[in-house]
């Protein structure tokens, strides 16, 4: 299990990161749970679940203490993000989202913008997300920048279209990298409501419709420097890439264990059968604690430099991943017929589950990563 990372306040009181998850679990059960239904089929977004999240402290556990370098751990967001997974996937990638915006942001050297935006994103009052699958896909070799930026008075001029970003609106915030003609790459805060910038409709999903995910379209979009996080990007990225990466290991963890749950609660009924299946709930059990036992050694060091370092966190993500698949799929071998009926958990477990072995990093972007470093 993950550890509590934050410093005992008495002997017999709770840690700020223990207060933070109890706070959680009771907006929980409030905002969340009930809605978990019609946030599947209905692509309902659970805006009031994440502003009580936020509210909770769930954004702000992981940032660096002191200023953009100081130490950090990003085990209390990664544990929020797997409490809310045990409900709901949707939700929990929201979060993660925002985690990963107020990470970012904690992270510039600019000042303005740490000071004024990354509060109000830490604490959940101002929501948004992370277009970032473009950029990395781009230092991989796969993709080019899909932005373009021009520098004018104030700040720079965007244009292009990113596919689709997660937890947007129309008063939400994301970060974007953009290409500069110099042939360096640039890195903002880009605002919703900006004349310009629009929102698309990519259409339905598998899995996870309520998570706000629109395709962005920008057109001559001002960027003031006050928005920007960095110019070049490249130190900037390298340090924060970690924490992006780790970020999304909580809501496969918390995935992992709701099939767990959904195993053991048909593990009597269904023994007679059940017991001839070659995965059972302690073999995904052991295997998950060993993922939440490396997630949590990487997460205390989010700024570690050594190459071995960055392997390790992309083998963990590669792990959440797989091991997210195979609990989806043992849920619904164990849950038979009956999980196989719409409504079902297990059946919205494993269309989550795809969802966590195809974003970026997906999972061939992993393998691909992890062979490229062995030369």
């Amino acid at each position: 299990m993950l550890r509590v990372t934050t410093m005992q306040v008495g002997p017999d009181r709770p840690t700020a990161t223990e207060t933070m998850l109890a706070d959680l679990r009771l907006a929980a059960e409030r905002e969340l749970v009930p809605l978990v239904r019609r946030i599947d089929e209905e692509g309902l977004y659970p805006e009031a679940a994440l502003r009580a999240f936020g509210a909770a402290g769930a954004y702000a556990a992981h940032l660096p203490a002191g200023g953009p370098h100081g130490a950090a751990d990003l085990g209390g967001a990664i544990q929020a993000a797997a409490e809310a997974a045990e409900h709901c996937l949707s939700t929990a990638f929201c979060m993660g989202c925002q985690a990963t915006l107020a990470w970012i942001i904690a992270c510039s050297d600019n000042a303005t913008l740490r000071a004024g935006l990354g509060p109000q994103v830490a604490s959940g009052a101002v929501l948004g997300g992370a277009g970032l699958a473009n950029p990395m896909k781009t230092y991989m070799g796969l993709e080019r920048i899909r932005l373009e930026g021009l520098r004018t008075a104030g700040g720079y001029r965007v244009s292009g279209t990113l596919p689709w970003v997660a937890n947007l609106g129309p008063d939400h915030v994301f970060a974007a990298a953009f290409g500069r003609p110099e042939g360096r790459y640039a890195m903002a805060v880009m605002r919703c409501g900006a004349e310009g910038l629009r929102l698309t409709g990519p259409g339905r999903f598998l899995a996870l419709d309520g998570t706000r995910s629109f395709g962005v379209e920008f057109r001559d979009v001002f960027v003031p420097d006050e928005d920007l996080l960095a110019d070049p990007i490249e130190g900037y990225f390298k340090r924060i890439r970690a924490g992006i990466v780790l970020l999304q290991t909580g809501m496969a963890i918390g995935l992992v264990r709701a099939c767990l749950r959904v195993m053991r609660e048909v593990a009597r009924p269904l023994a007679a059968a059940n017991r001839h299946l070659d995965v059972q709930p302690r073999d995904v059990s052991d295997r998950l604690d060993a993922l939440e036992e490396e997630v949590d050694l990487l997460g205390a060091a989010p700024f570690e430099t050594d190459p071995a370092h960055w392997r390790r966190v992309l083998e963990a993500r590669l792990t959440a991943s797989e091991l997210a698949l195979c609990a989806a799929q043992n849920a619904l071998l164990h849950s038979g017929g009956q999980g196989f009926v719409a409504g079902a958990e297990a059946q919205r477990r494993l269309r989550e589950a795809a969802f966590v072995a195809l974003l970026t990093p997906a999972i061939k972007h992993l393998k691909r990563m992890l062979a490229e470093l062995q030369h």
